[in-house]
């Protein structure tokens, strides 16, 4: 009902929205600062619909950003992501403006919300509540995590060298494991599989031993309901989903299982009995992010396991097909002695879109990164520059612009970490007050915060600004085609270029120079409700240049209904800006190039590159995707 209820509330507005176009102004929108006419009805909810994403209006939605944070696997803030909502409200305007993200994957910890079992405590719900409530209000679309990793912090010994998060002492208490003993470990992770502790604590939640799924499963009913009850109806629609669990792994198997069979047999029935727990806490027409067994695309063979939820069956509407993806062969610092090139993560990603197809619903990458700091940091720049490319388009740079409708759904995906406290932490590792962690994440040597806090306290980012905050297609009214995004970011002082305008287009490469450029083309649904692309903070409006079969544009104007090219503020009041484009007809071919390249652009190359840019969108669209 309630989706019928939006697409109801989608129609009127569209309909309000045609009148605007001939001429009767829409009036201002409630709501979040900076709203349009459109911006209620599209956010009054996200839903899975035909393989993507789709708001309130239909358009197809693109969710871009960052988890929120890694301090909730710290005690020192109390397993909450930030010290005070006031943190939490700069973290989110700086997100949105310096980080250009959409929306966050938010953690909470199951240690934290039931410290004491059968009793949750709604101090640390009604704490996490308000700093998500921030990330709402300044526009920013939230999807909650239970999170863990190596099940527990309280598995760990008070000297050991690792640490975990994720189940309260009591679940540890009450499976009275052994010591816990990684033996010869260089990367945390390994304990995963090597550390005895870790895996039978593991074994255990699957197989429900002492009740412990049964109990995590009432505590997450109790979150999902405190969190429904607690905001407001536009703030509860700005929550697309819930994820049950992270990264989950079976500890150990059966005799006779493997990977693809716990899926089936224990992951899956899991997933099942949360997804009714989503519903009866008033979150049914939300889709729970399952993720599937955590080595399933893992790309190094020894550690690749079969899955990715094959046994599910068609996952449709309610589900969200959701992975994480990190180069361990680059962080290894020896399975990959170079850099990331162009391409390189067009087959991985390209698995994932590929597993969600079959699965009949969409895909996000709720977690990828890279290490900023240690032996491998240098591979940082090239590696966060191919996963991005891999996530806008499942061609490499080289082979974009001869079979552009080749390239696939753009992915949603959200990157390790936003961090504000960043190199700033003071966390005593396992309660042990000789060993206070101040440097990176705070948290196993971990270093990967896109953000920090300068000695003013200003939010200032730790990666180039071109990587980040990047030119997508947040909500396109359509289907889209293709999209590329040449960031131009670097590695080091060398300006990295993986997809150069083709030779065959020399007015577009005369416009787009040496600067960044974005081209989107797609297919419009006759809607009133423009295309939305994110807009960087490096397109000033002054110096942005548009080229579309809707027209040309250098400096586009304020939005208005009847304006086919503008710019204008994102909702929130963070000083992020998008551009608008108002595409008439259904099932219409457009296209629509936007850099930064040019400074005044004369009428005869604005013309020259059109004319390109529509013969060469003409016959791209009659070639096969395959």
């Amino acid at each position: 009902m309630a989706k019928l209820r939006a697409r109801l509330l989608g129609v009127l507005v569209l309909l309000t929205g045609f009148l605007s176009a001939a001429g009767a102004p829409p009036a201002a929108a409630d709501g979040l600062p900076d709203s349009l006419w459109f911006d209620a009805p599209a956010a009054a909810g996200l839903t899975v619909d035909g393989g993507r994403f789709t708001d309130g209006l239909g358009r197809e939605v693109v969710l871009r950003g960052y988890n929120v944070s890694g301090e909730t696997k710290l005690e020192e803030n109390g397993g909450l992501p930030f010290a005070s909502v006031a943190d939490a409200r700069k973290s989110a305007t700086a997100l949105r403006a310096l980080g250009g993200g959409n929306s966050v994957r938010f953690l909470f910890s199951w240690a934290h919300a039931e410290p004491v079992r059968g009793q949750v405590d709604t101090a640390y719900l009604a704490a996490a509540t308000d700093q998500m409530r921030a990330f709402l209000d300044a526009g920013i679309r939230v999807y909650p995590d239970f999170h863990q990793d190596l099940y527990s912090r309280h598995l760990f010994d008070a000297g050991s060298w690792y640490t975990g998060d994720g189940a309260p002492e009591w679940a540890v208490e009450t499976g009275n494991y052994p010591a816990e003993s990684c033996g010869i470990c260089f990367f945390w992770g390994q304990n995963i599989t090597q550390n005895g502790a870790v895996k039978q604590a593991q074994y255990d939640f699957w197989h429900n031993a002492h009740g412990l799924q049964d109990a995590f499963l009432a505590t997450a009913q109790a979150t999902l309901t405190y969190v429904e009850q607690h905001l407001t109806a536009a703030q509860f629609a700005g929550v697309v989903g819930f994820d049950p669990y992270n990264e989950p792994y079976a500890g150990s198997y059966d005799p006779g299982q493997a990977g693809r069979g716990w899926e089936r047999d224990l992951l899956w029935p899991f997933y099942v009995r949360f997804r009714a727990r989503m519903d009866a806490a008033g979150w049914q027409d939300k889709p729970a992010f399952v993720e599937p067994n955590l080595f399933w695309n893992a790309n190094i063979d020894t550690q690749k396991q079969e899955g990715g939820l094959l046994d599910a069956g068609t996952l449709g509407p309610r589900y969200v097909f959701n992975t994480h993806f990190y180069d361990q062969k680059a962080i290894s610092g020896i399975l990959m002695w170079g850099k990331a090139g162009d391409g390189q993560y067009a087959g991985d990603f390209s698995t994932v879109r590929d597993r969600a197809t079959a699965a009949g619903t969409t895909a996000i990458v709720s977690e990828f990164g890279h290490p900023l700091s240690g032996s491998v940091a240098d591979k940082a720049p090239t590696v966060l520059k191919a996963m991005y490319q891999a996530l806008d388009s499942r061609l490499p740079g080289a082979g974009w612009w001869s079979r552009p409708v080749a390239s696939g759904p753009v992915l949603s995906g959200t990157q390790w970490q936003w961090d504000l406290y960043s190199g700033r932490h003071h966390e005593l590792m396992n309660g042990n007050a000789s060993k206070v962690r101040t440097s990176g994440d705070a948290w196993n040597d971990e270093d990967l915060s896109a953000v920090r806090l300068d000695d003013s306290g200003t939010a200032v980012l730790r990666q180039d600004a071109r990587l980040l905050d990047r030119l997508y297609p947040s909500a396109t009214a359509g289907t889209t085609l293709a999209f590329t995004y040449e960031d131009r970011s670097r590695d080091g002082s060398t300006t990295l270029t993986w997809n150069p305008v083709p030779s065959t287009l020399p007015h577009v490469a005369q416009l787009v120079g040496a600067g960044q450029y974005g081209l989107l083309v797609w297919r419009s649904d006759g809607g009133a409700a423009p295309t939305e692309l994110h807009l960087p903070a490096s397109f000033a409006t002054s110096a942005t240049t548009v080229v579309s079969d809707l027209g040309t544009a250098y400096s586009p104007p304020a939005y208005t209904a009847s304006t086919p090219i503008a710019v204008a503020p994102e909702p929130g009041g963070t000083g992020a800006r998008r551009l608008l484009l108002t595409a008439p007809g259904a099932g219409v071919l457009h296209y629509a190039l936007v850099t930064n390249g040019s400074t005044a652009p004369s009428a005869g190359l604005l013309s020259a590159a059109r004319s390109e840019l529509s013969s060469w969108a003409a016959t791209a669209a009659d070639q096969p995707a395959s």
